[in-house]
């Protein structure tokens, strides 16, 4: 009785397998005339219809119309609410493409391959308690609660520690176990009410006085409570079902000179630390300069219109402040022609991606540089196959994603320690290619502009310029040694307190 069940078993399987072999078969036979017969039939379709019925008008509307905005223009026709936008706009502006580094090989030689590459830089050179990394790239400001969670900031906070660079707090909550675990840690004191307590403040290697941002410019923030449930409320001080508000601007600035006694009261609380200020990148940017440098900030720190968020209004990414190139080739030149370069650290952030924007941001005058979502992708490596193809990757690294406690902050720190590592160890490469052995002999005169456009803005030669040996610099002096010191300028006259400063520079 059982061989013969299993004999019928056996046999029945063998029958499906059969049939499944034989309707493979067919399909095989069949699968060229069937298809060519309904692609025949949707080309006739395609190529008689009137465009009013026809599915080609989706093709040539899309091609009218960009189609993030229309997916963006339906987000808001679903909600009637502002939409927010993850990762900045998708804009495309002038970038440090149309720059190229001149390689060293006879008049200057390059340096031997086993030559160290001093790649040090100090924030804050005059302040009490400067702040020296060990590189120039820092990790940008992500707020926990308001945008990333408390696995992202341990994350980074190991990942920067390993490398001894900064990592910053962003206008979200204070974590002591960030805290704990950063080697550098800029606080950044925003326009909320949150983590600006004497015994927080004295934590931080460095002060950010958040004015804006190259994302969302400087208009507030409003959370509503379903985004930020559980520890964050805590830490931030938000009562539970409350709206979190982080306002325009902040409560102790009602005129331009107010930015003075904050910046004092903050240098006296934390004991010296570098004092700074961020800022969006604005057609007036000298005029904003010109208020940080008399309120005798140690940094500045400039967002370019290029720089992400955790999620921003596209009018905002898309249309407000300039772009990264524009805005730090023109705070060089301010703060040159003020005299004050090499006494204010210039920090600047907003779309870069590789070694080489970065190296050309630092030979053109910053002495930092910014970045937040590489970082992100480079933290989430191989775990976006954690949400990917069903979730976008952000639910794994968002506070209030559905996927977040997958996040591996282990692995994370890991990855992000290597790709510090790996870019930074390109950055060493080309200087050598440059013929130096550190940071500070990089100079603008190691670029060339390959277009006007950019040789404009920058102030770089074009490549199609003939370089003349003979009257150009010695090729056999040291690296840096040509450049002219720039010269204070005569002390302008400056408006009486209490008036208004946007005026005062237009009349000017």
């Amino acid at each position: 009785m059982q061989t013969s069940l299993i004999g019928s078993f056996l046999v029945s399987i063998a029958g499906t397998l059969l049939a499944f072999l034989l309707v493979i078969g067919m399909l095989v036979i069949f699968f060229k005339p069937i298809t060519q017969r309904l692609l025949a039939m949707f080309m006739k379709k395609l190529m008689s219809e009137r465009y009013p019925v026809n599915i080609w008008e989706m093709v040539t509307a899309l091609t009218r119309t960009n189609p993030i905005k229309v997916m963006e223009n339906s987000l808001r026709a679903a909600s009637g609410a502002i939409i927010e936008r993850p990762f900045g706009s998708p804009r495309k502006h002038l970038s440090f493409d149309g720059l190229i580094f001149t390689p060293a090989q006879l008049a200057v030689l390059p340096v031997h391959e086993d030559e160290n590459v001093d790649l040090e830089v100090t924030i804050g050179p005059k302040a009490k308690k400067p702040m020296t990394l060990q590189i120039p790239i820092m990790a940008g400001a992500m707020g926990y609660g308001i945008g990333v969670s408390e696995k992202v900031k341990i994350a980074m906070a190991r990942g920067t520690s390993a490398v001894g660079t900064a990592t910053n707090t962003g206008e979200g909550g204070f974590l002591p176990e960030e805290r704990n675990l950063a080697k550098f840690l800029i606080l950044q004191y925003n326009s909320g009410h949150w983590s600006k307590q004497p015994s927080i403040l004295n934590q931080a290697d460095a002060i950010e006085i958040h004015i804006g941002q190259g994302a969302t410019a400087t208009a507030a923030s409003i959370i509503p409570p379903e985004f930020m449930p559980g520890k964050a409320r805590q830490v931030m001080n938000v009562k539970d079902g409350e709206i979190v508000v982080i306002p325009s601007r902040h409560q102790e600035i009602n005129q331009p000179d107010d930015l003075i006694p904050l910046v004092e009261r903050l240098r006296s609380v934390t004991g010296g630390v570098p004092i700074g200020v961020k800022l969006c990148a604005s057609a007036k940017l000298e005029a904003d300069l010109e208020v940080a440098i008399r309120a005798n900030v140690d940094f500045i720190s400039l967002d370019g219109s290029q720089a992400g968020t955790k999620g921003g209004p596209p009018i905002l990414e898309d249309d407000f402040g300039l772009p990264t190139l524009f805005a730090l080739c023109r705070a060089v030149r301010y703060l040159n022609q003020r005299g004050v370069k090499d006494q204010i650290s210039l920090l600047v952030g907003g779309g870069f991606s590789n070694p080489g924007e970065c190296l050309k941001a630092l030979a053109l005058g910053a002495d930092g540089v910014y970045m937040g979502t590489a970082l992100l992708w480079a933290m989430t490596h191989e775990q976006v196959t954690k949400a990917i193809p069903w979730e976008p990757p952000t639910q794994l690294t968002f506070y209030p994603g559905e996927m977040a406690e997958q996040f591996d902050e282990n692995l994370a720190a890991r990855h992000l320690e290597n790709f510090f590592t790996s870019f930074v160890e390109e950055m060493k490469l080309g200087i050598r290619a440059l013929g130096k052995t550190s940071l500070q002999q990089v100079q603008a005169e190691d670029l060339a502009s390959l277009d006007e456009w950019t040789s404009k803005v920058t102030g770089i030669p074009l490549a199609t310029q003939a370089y003349d040996p003979l009257g150009g610099p010695d090729p056999m002096e040291p690296a840096g040694d040509t450049q002219a010191v720039p010269q204070k300028p005569t002390s302008p006259t400056y408006p009486q307190k209490g008036k208004n400063w946007f005026d005062y520079f237009k009349k000017k």
